[in-house]
């Protein structure tokens, strides 16, 4: 049996704004779900004096508020800023404050690198594709970390396709699977190098580049055989869905 959550009744009139997210929550529960379940998103900017203001003035957590005063006057971290909220607003038993901390001190002890493509990841999962894009651009561009592998990157890259392609950008989203090909030698990336190429080029164009590449050909002809494969499925799908469609026509008919 789990132990009980003891929640506060009080729901702000005006909601507090997560700018980084634009996020608006109105009550100290949602503020605490969203710090834990977005630990690797929470930054400087989330340490501020204007959300004391908003836990003493909207939900009258006067206690808390001065907690995270004093926090703030001994310049303290964002990770100790964290625990001090999640503790201070008693939702949470020492068990899952210990597991928070626990994830805490490893991301403390995380390479920058692999903490922002992490944090590049969550915003991917979240969809959030722009702000994707400008955390591995932010990667690929600065000095190489060389305590990491070329496969680490060539993943970056291979991320930074995949948002590239979930905007429909499939230009940039080539010349990103490329890059990552080079580093991984991954085929599945290989494979959306074509895709993508194949989205965004002139017929005229694509059929020049696959001509004497044996590589590029044999992709381009599995790629074209799955994308009819799919279509025909869908198409089955359809037929289907307008098969059960009459069948129950017919019986709503029938027995009238």
């Amino acid at each position: 049996m789990g132990s009980l959550i003891l929640c506060h009744k009080k729901r702000a009139r005006q909601p507090y704004v997560i700018t980084r997210v634009r996020m608006k929550v109105y009550t100290i529960e949602e503020l605490c779900y969203y710090v834990c379940n977005n630990l690797y998103l929470i930054d400087y900017t989330f340490m501020n004096h204007s959300l004391c203001e908003w836990l003493t003035e909207e939900l009258e957590l006067t206690k808390l508020a001065a907690i995270l005063r004093n926090a703030l006057a001994r310049n303290c971290s964002v990770e100790q800023f964290i625990l001090a909220l999640l503790q201070g607003s008693d939702i949470y038993g020492l068990s899952e404050i210990y597991k928070i901390q626990g994830m805490l001190e490893k991301l403390q002890n995380q390479k920058d690198v692999m903490r922002l493509k992490y944090k590049g990841d969550c915003l991917l999962k979240r969809k959030e594709y722009a702000s994707a894009v400008l955390v591995y651009q932010s990667i690929v561009s600065a000095d190489r970390d060389h305590t990491v592998t070329k496969e680490f990157y060539g993943k970056i890259y291979g991320c930074l396709g995949t948002a590239y392609g979930n905007m429909f950008l499939y230009e940039e989203a080539a010349a990103a699977y490329k890059e990552g090909w080079k580093l991984c030698e991954n085929r599945d990336m290989m494979r959306a190098y074509m895709y993508c190429c194949y989205r965004y080029m002139p017929e005229a164009d694509y059929v020049k580049m696959l001509s004497g590449n044996p590589l590029y050909l044999s992709t381009d002809a599995q790629l074209k055989e799955e994308l009819r494969q799919a279509q025909s499925k869908v198409n089955m799908d359809v037929e289907d869905t307008k098969l059960e469609s009459w069948k129950k026509e017919y019986r709503r008919i029938d027995n009238m």
